[in-house]
């Protein structure tokens, strides 16, 4: 383990593999109220935790929104998110084993409190945020899919507990379509794999899940235009069901016009790297949104379902 100011590099032995993370670490530690946040990378070669670090806002207000963030690297830049489609899963690697007892490392060594954290992640990160929430949902208050959806191989398992959702798609993600469909990496003999749900069958799944109220009564919308005179500045629609055990909800926010991204991250601005994954919004930082989605629920009562 190293320690350089507010970080904490380390290692932790899951099965036949050595895994690594980074922790930003609380100033409050040993409190036993700090949440921890766990951010997941989407699928490259060279993903890793400080791509997260670099593209999000939660190290620099880690402080003042008063969480602590844990920077997980993926197995071969990827994670094993159940649509069996990357290397981790190929490979068995366990990927539940590592984040829950990174989960209970940091509660162990810094005061964070092991029932209530906080998933976020984008692309496959994103599925994998899914795939904790269901599989570990009595350690999980909420989580955030950036650019994912549920895969649909997952439709059947059973949380014990509700997990509150925040949902984050662009309308013209080139790669994850609102619409559901398949991963890009097809089968030994070109059979399409890996699919996910749409960005409405994955809400009312966990709608269900958490036994969230339907109707008027139970829905709120709020709709954000663009700004055609501002570069990045992305229509956004929300829309919150809420009333789930414990308090839980679900919220999906429409980036319209937004690509495979990150919102808030640096826009990219090569013509080919645009056409590849589309806009990234600018007047939305997700970061934020997350912890503002989160906040409410890590006093919440019993979420056992």
């Amino acid at each position: 383990m190293t320690t350089s100011g507010d970080l904490v590099i380390s290692r932790l032995r899951i099965g036949n593999h050595e895994r690594t993370f980074t922790l930003h670490n609380p100033r409050r530690a040993g409190d036993g109220q700090l949440p921890l946040v766990i951010v997941l990378h989407g699928h490259s070669p060279d993903a890793s935790g400080a791509t997260m670090r670099a593209w999000t806002s939660f190290d620099e207000n880690a402080d003042e929104w008063g969480i602590a963030v844990a920077y997980p690297d993926g197995y071969r830049g990827g994670w094993a998110d159940g649509r069996g489609v990357t290397a981790a899963e190929a490979d068995g690697v366990d990927d539940i084993a590592f984040l829950c007892t990174l989960i209970d490392w940091s509660a162990e060594r810094h005061g964070t409190r092991a029932d209530h954290t906080i998933i976020a992640g984008v692309s496959n990160g994103a599925f994998m945020a899914h795939r904790l929430a269901l599989q570990a949902s009595e350690r999980i208050a909420a989580f955030a899919a950036v650019a994912g959806a549920l895969p649909d191989a997952l439709r059947e398992v059973q949380p014990t507990h509700a997990v509150s959702a925040l949902l984050i798609n662009g309308t013209a993600d080139p790669l994850v379509v609102l619409g559901g469909g398949y991963s890009r990496h097809r089968g030994p003999n070109g059979e399409l794999r890996g699919r996910i749900l749409s960005q409405h069958d994955t809400t009312e799944h966990w709608r269900a899940l958490n036994r969230c109220g339907s109707g008027p009564d139970f829905e709120t919308v709020e709709e954000t235009p663009s700004s055609p005179d501002r570069p990045g500045w992305l229509g956004l629609t929300r829309r919150i069901v809420t009333g789930g055990v414990g308090g839980t909800k679900v919220e999906t926010l429409t980036v319209h016009g937004g690509g495979h991204t990150w919102p808030g991250s640096v826009a990219v601005s090569d013509p080919q790297a645009v056409a590849a994954i589309g806009l990234t919004a600018q007047n939305l930082d997700a970061a934020a949104e997350i912890v503002r989605f989160a906040s409410p629920l890590l006093d919440a009562p019993a979420r056992r379902r």
